[in-house]
């Protein structure tokens, strides 16, 4: 793995990843250099703000990185009319290994990594009253990004044996040098899953209920919720949602009254936001918005056969919109718009599903989880005895539409993508060839 990460840390960044939208109150000062860095607690919260930045750059969690899974996991459903060639070979299941959004993802994801390893290895320095919250932070984005990298880079966790299948890199110590250590191998997928669930799960012990604007309990169980359901581990997955959920409600949190109000066209967040991205008329920059978006480029136009999956009385048709002959999808019109990571309404589709699956209900019936989804976009309950899997998971493929699961519902799910079967080496990336050739340790995924 290439070590790139030349570590710039800034107060007054106002772009970061939160869990509610209270304004942050600093100056903006110049950048540390590392001698002089991480000596005192305000230096390492100065580097964790850093961290929080990076943890929103363009290819990773502005949503770029989600938006090109979308396009991996497209079929007839959306179009593609964009001139980027790195996304028509998204769109194409055909990514070359020079593929520079793959290669910005990776870095960015790093450089990320690497910011909060820096942040972890200074707590010593960290006042008494406030190190929890820092450690609580920088695991938690420590760990989202893992999750995030191994299922990008490497099989789907039940594609073959996690335990044997080479995922990404796992460096849990800070690189100064940028010339040093940089032959790291691949650790397995199951070794990087653990590391991810390790992080999030210090991260909720030490997280405040509520974190003005950074994570916390919730942002972290949901999270975790997240993971356990791809790895379909539903105990656990239903214990971690049912944990988010409750956390959220006890801080005023819960799904809008209509489904358009969870995609606000003003600043800030919602209640149903667990965890979101946030994007200024200064700083930032949301690629839901960018692609989606009549108002944006429109590279992704919406057709018919989504529009189909719809009952006719589904609130949710009315965020389709028609612009210049083509169907364009509104969640994502504010050009300013956060760009929503986790919100609550994914918390009760796990939940619901988890315990479906399990025969349990731990915190709610499945039946009553899915009503109060289905509830809000005017549709009809239903009745226990008619709920099934099926309208569990069309339930969420509607709910949570271009917002970036896709891809990996689909291989947890091993549901063919068209023609392409759920674990083809296709819809993996590849390991870019630049780090490659510097770190001759790294292997590169199968079909590149």
């Amino acid at each position: 793995m290439k070590k790139t990460f030349i570590n710039i840390l800034m107060l007054g960044v106002t772009l970061f990843t939160v869990s509610c939208d209270k304004q942050l109150d600093t100056t903006p000062t110049q950048s540390l250099d590392e001698k002089d860095a991480l000596k005192t607690s305000k230096d390492v919260e100065v580097a964790l703000v850093g961290a929080y930045a990076d943890l929103g750059s363009n290819d990773f969690y502005s949503g770029r990185i989600f938006v090109c899974q979308d396009l991996l996991a497209s079929t007839t459903e959306i179009s593609w009319s964009g001139t980027y060639e790195q996304m028509t070979q998204m769109r194409n299941k055909a990514i070359l290994v020079d593929n520079s959004f793959v290669a910005n993802t990776w870095l960015d994801a790093y450089r990320t990594i690497n910011d909060v390893n820096k942040v972890l290895s200074a707590l010593s320095v960290v006042n008494a009253d406030k190190k929890d919250k820092v450690e609580g932070e920088a695991k938690f984005i420590r760990g989202a990004v893992y999750f995030d990298l191994v299922r990008a880079f490497a099989k789907s966790w039940n594609d073959g044996d996690a335990a044997s299948n080479a995922g990404v890199p796992l460096v849990l110590t800070p690189t100064v040098d940028i010339n040093a250590g940089s032959q790291v191998a691949r650790n397995t997928v199951a070794e990087v899953y653990a590391q991810a669930i390790s992080d999030l799960t210090e991260a909720e012990a030490k997280l405040p209920d509520e974190n003005g604007f950074f994570a916390d309990k919730a942002a972290a169980a949901g999270m975790l919720a997240r993971i356990y359901l791809q790895k379909m581990d539903y105990a656990n997955a239903a214990n971690a949602a049912n944990r988010s959920i409750e956390y959220a409600l006890d801080i005023g949190k819960d799904l809008m009254p209509s489904y358009a109000d969870a995609f606000p066209t003003s600043d800030g967040n919602t209640s149903e936001d667990i965890f979101a991205t946030q994007v200024t008329t200064s700083t930032g920059y949301n690629a839901y918005q960018d692609f989606y978006s009549a108002d944006g480029r429109g590279d992704i136009q919406i057709n018919d056969e989504q529009i189909a999956l719809y009952e006719p009385n589904d609130d949710r048709l009315n965020i389709f919109y028609e612009s210049g002959g083509s169907r364009y999808c509104g969640k994502f019109d504010y050009l300013y718009g956060n760009v929503h990571i986790l919100r609550m309404a994914e918390l009760y589709l796990v939940r619901a599903e988890a315990n479906f699956r399990l025969g349990t209900a731990t915190g709610a019936d499945p039946v009553d989880d899915i009503n109060k989804i289905r509830e809000r976009v005017n549709l009809e309950p239903y009745g226990s005895e008619d709920l099934t899997l099926d309208k569990i998971l069309l339930e969420r493929k509607l709910e949570l539409a271009f917002e970036g699961g896709s891809l990996n519902d689909a291989k947890r799910l091993q549901t063919n993508i068209a023609l392409t079967s759920w674990n083809a080496p296709q819809l993996v990336y590849p390991i870019p060839i630049r780090e490659l050739r510097v770190n001759s340790k790294l292997t590169q995924n199968d079909g590149y």
